[in-house]
């Protein structure tokens, strides 16, 4: 994971000064990981190969899965 998180080497553009932002940021991460990107050899996500999920996720429904959360800043997406 940390080869594909810039936030975790501190001469990044993206490297978080909070530990509230590296925990948002690593959470955001995973889901992507896990429900939103194919994996290359499974040809499925990670969570429809562990029988989480039953579909390929989108990023609008992650989305509102993270503000659907009291403690979770709101995404803003301009359009």
């Amino acid at each position: 994971m940390p080869m594909n998180m810039r936030r975790f080497t501190r001469f990044a553009n993206a490297f978080s000064k909070k530990v509230e932002n590296l925990a948002c940021a690593v959470a955001i991460h995973f889901i992507y990981y896990n429900f939103c990107r194919t994996h290359q050899t499974l040809k499925v996500t990670p969570a429809m190969e562990a029988g989480v999920t039953d579909h390929v996720w989108d990023i609008d429904k992650m989305l509102d899965l993270l503000n659907k959360k009291s403690n979770w800043p709101t995404a803003r997406v301009d359009t």
